[in-house]
């Protein structure tokens, strides 16, 4: 059964995106940690990201930093700090998240909530740092 990465993958699910190319994409975290919160996402569907193969790792790797740049050029941080967990869907993902403190980076902590106007302009600048960036 596909995951819920795949539906958005496939188009049969919205998301606020972020980046695309031929083989990962990006989209915003829909119960996000802080503002900016983005998923990356290979398109292969595979449960743990150490699965990969390493082709698709590097690349999915590569795509992560150029948005993880892009990311904080949109949303000002002190870091984007990177999270590999993967328990809520069986699909390899990696967590960026704008933050100025480690203990903002947990899953403990209570999410953000923005409406759809919020996502849609952030998905936007975020997207749109990325072409700058290009």
């Amino acid at each position: 059964m596909a995951s819920i990465f795949t539906k958005i993958i496939n188009g049969d699910i919205p998301c606020y995106k972020v980046a695309e190319d031929e083989k990962n994409i990006a989209f915003l975290d829909i119960s996000p940690l802080k503002k900016g919160h983005t998923l990356c996402v290979p398109k292969l569907e595979v449960d743990e990201l150490y699965e990969l193969p390493t082709e698709d790792y590097n690349s999915l790797m590569a795509f992560s930093q150029k948005v993880a740049k892009a990311l904080k050029s949109a949303v000002p941080c002190a870091r984007v700090g990177s999270i590999v967990l993967g328990m809520e869907v069986p699909h390899a993902h990696l967590h960026l998240v704008p933050i100025n403190a480690e203990h903002e980076l947990s899953f403990a902590n209570t999410r953000v909530s923005l409406n759809q106007e919020e996502m849609a302009a952030l998905a936007k600048s975020i997207s749109d740092a990325l072409d700058s960036a290009e």
